[in-house]
């Protein structure tokens, strides 16, 4: 009877906390425009991120992220360096949205780094339209962007819709990004995409041993091991996969969680089961890439299958995610992220 006792309390006390989470008051979200195409997203009246889309970066991202206490949950490095933080893969930057392999153009790996006589190789996302911004208990942000060549001819037009929300705890970002093709566009099945993010040094799954990555043009990269004891993250994802045994797995939400100081932090981000090829395989490795990328198939198969996706012109693809920071004692349970997903399935 005691034990049962002490079971109902456990419960009791979960139940509580999860209400209580799902009750806490919307934060007032407020949109400012500042110099150097940069739009800042507050939500509470604290910084919680900005929108970058100088001509200066190779495509447009949000950076840094901010959890509710204001810890910034993204890497510093390399607009912002942080002391302790990698510097390996410098296009990591925030959050972004692109692809390894469109119509043969390395849309994800361009960065500064790339010399000028291999820029031929690399495309360009550009974005020249704000389409809207709102405040309110959810602020938006629209814009259009176009996927180019180093000429600075269009594969793609791209229009993305951010709405941004949050409470005490909680910070969250649904992303709605639809491509339609200026002239026939191939996806080809590469590892590298679609959405991803640069974790913070914490966050990364403690590794001492060097590692070594080579993208699809051969070029190398060296991932040095941590020996500063800072990082302690790992993932956890729907299917019940944890660590560096989430990657090249699908699922239908991915969480990355450690210690930030005093509190329990975790970035989640959830699919949507009408985004091609759902569930989602997770490119998420342990030095701190967090992506979702339906076109990977491939490699994350071993070439068991593939998938390619072609858009003839005029043709589109909608892709939908949400991305939820939390902070706080503890992170949110398996429990809280179904309701997430479910939820989610109703986002247009």
């Amino acid at each position: 009877m005691k034990i049962l006792k002490n079971w109902a309390c456990i419960f009791a006390a979960n139940t509580l906390f999860a209400m209580t989470i799902h009750a806490q008051r919307a934060e007032p979200v407020k949109l400012v425009k500042s110099a150097g195409n940069k739009i800042d997203i507050l939500i509470g009246g604290k910084p919680f991120t900005s929108f970058l889309y100088p001509d200066t970066l190779e495509k447009p991202v949000l950076y840094p992220l901010r959890s509710a206490n204001g810890t910034s949950v993204t890497r510093g490095f390399p607009l912002a360096p942080r002391p302790g933080d990698p510097t390996d893969h410098p296009h990591h930057i925030g959050l972004w949205f692109n692809f390894e392999n469109l119509n043969g153009l390395d849309f994800w790996n361009n960065s500064y780094a790339i010399p000028a006589a291999k820029k031929i190789g690399y495309g360009w996302i550009r974005t020249d339209k704000i389409l809207e911004t709102k405040d309110g208990a959810k602020g938006v942000l629209a814009y259009h962007a176009n996927w180019t060549d180093q000429q600075k001819q269009v594969i793609l037009e791209e229009q993305t819709r951010f709405e941004f929300s949050g409470n005490a705890q909680e910070r969250i970002i649904d992303r709605v990004t639809t491509l339609t093709a200026d002239k026939d566009a191939l996806f080809k099945d590469a590892k590298d995409g679609m959405l991803g993010l640069r974790l913070a040094h914490e966050l990364q799954i403690p590794d001492p041993a060097d590692q070594k990555f080579t993208d699809d043009k051969g070029n190398v990269t060296i991932v040095k091991g941590g020996t500063d004891k800072v990082a302690n993250g790992t993932y956890l994802t729907s299917e019940g996969k944890t660590g560096n045994d989430a990657w090249s797995t699908r699922g239908v939400w991915c969480k990355v969680y450690g210690k930030m100081g005093t509190d329990s932090v975790s970035v989640t981000i959830i699919d949507h089961p009408q985004n091609p090829n759902y569930p989602t395989f997770w490119h998420a490795r342990g030095y701190g890439l967090f992506a979702a990328n339906p076109l990977g198939e491939k490699i994350f198969t071993n070439g068991k299958s593939e998938k390619n996706l072609t858009l003839k012109k005029g043709e589109s693809v909608t892709f939908r995610y949400r991305i939820i920071i939390h902070n706080g004692p503890q992170t949110n349970s398996v429990a809280q992220l179904n309701q997430a997903a479910t939820d989610f399935r109703s986002f247009k």
